[in-house]
């Protein structure tokens, strides 16, 4: 009699105790699957393509470097007082880029009411900002002296020449 009872009970804890792995299961499976909904729909917000209205403000004023440059030059011109931008973040900027050997500007937002977004460290930008712009705070502006081997290199654009060394002057309005 007492065998069956400890058999009994030996066969009610093995079922609970099964159970209970059953409900964790399920309940950390819909969890992560929630992490990665919120993952992804994080990232669908952060779509390089999609300009974030913003306000218009002026253009800074155009910097020539001296010689050429062999490597990022990273220079904050006003440091900013939030979060520091890491790899994965969504941040919304405002930019300003000139040809490094002559100051030609070609493409800027400073003066449009939107800014650019983009998800740092995913590859969708230019090696040199994606190196950069990490640890740069909310509110900064930012001056990225960039080599040809970090922007565009051999390939160009149709207003940036082959080979072209790059200065972008950057503000970071926001990580989302």
């Amino acid at each position: 009699m007492r065998d069956r009872i400890f058999a009994g009970f030996g066969a009610f804890l093995f079922l609970a105790s099964a159970c209970a792995f059953t409900i964790y299961v399920i309940i950390q499976s819909g969890s992560s699957e929630d992490t990665a909904s919120k993952t992804a729909a994080s990232s669908q917000n952060c779509d390089i393509q999609t300009p974030v209205p913003s306000k218009a403000l002026p253009a800074p004023e155009v910097y020539k470097p001296e010689g050429t440059v062999t490597e990022l030059q990273v220079t904050d011109l006003e440091e900013g007082t939030g979060a520091a931008a890491k790899n994965g973040d969504c941040l919304v900027m405002k930019y300003q880029g000139n040809l490094a050997s002559d100051g030609t500007v070609f493409d800027e937002n400073y003066t449009k009411d939107q800014s650019l977004q983009f998800t740092l460290g995913a590859g969708n930008v230019i090696k040199g900002w994606d190196e950069g712009l990490v640890g740069m705070k909310v509110g900064g502006t930012r001056r990225l002296v960039i080599p040809a081997s970090l922007g565009y290199g051999s390939q160009g654009n149709s207003t940036i020449p082959a080979n072209s060394d790059l200065v972008f002057t950057v503000k970071l309005e926001s990580i989302k």
